[in-house]
């Protein structure tokens, strides 16, 4: 099956349910853990993620931090705020809706 590079409106939904599961987590670990629990079906490229995520970060749903790494890089993590919680809550909800009408469609079609 070929990789999808478009998430299709679901990329907010993984990266909030990433951050929960694995709390202040870089760009790149994102990206990684995107691939890796999809099992290499899902894949997030740079130019989606990144503007994903400061666009998040500005609507108060994660936060930033830049740290330095043991090897002496820059990094910069990120980890959800309560908003983030609600609203990983509310995409949730609203993907469970999206999940079950497509699935109906399926079944009757």
């Amino acid at each position: 099956m070929p990789k999808s590079d478009s998430l299709q409106g679901s990329l907010d939904l993984l990266v909030l349910k990433i951050l929960s599961r694995r709390p202040r987590q870089h760009g790149y670990a994102i990206m990684s853990a995107i691939s890796e629990m999809s099992e290499d079906v899902l894949r997030a490229e740079e130019g989606s993620l990144y503007p994903a995520l400061h666009r998040m970060e500005e609507a108060g749903w994660i936060r930033a931090e830049w740290i330095t790494k043991d090897t002496g890089r820059r990094a910069r993590i990120y980890e959800l705020t309560v908003a983030g919680r609600k609203q990983l809550a509310a995409e949730e909800s609203r993907w469970q809706l999206v999940t079950s009408a497509v699935n109906r469609v399926l079944r009757t079609v």
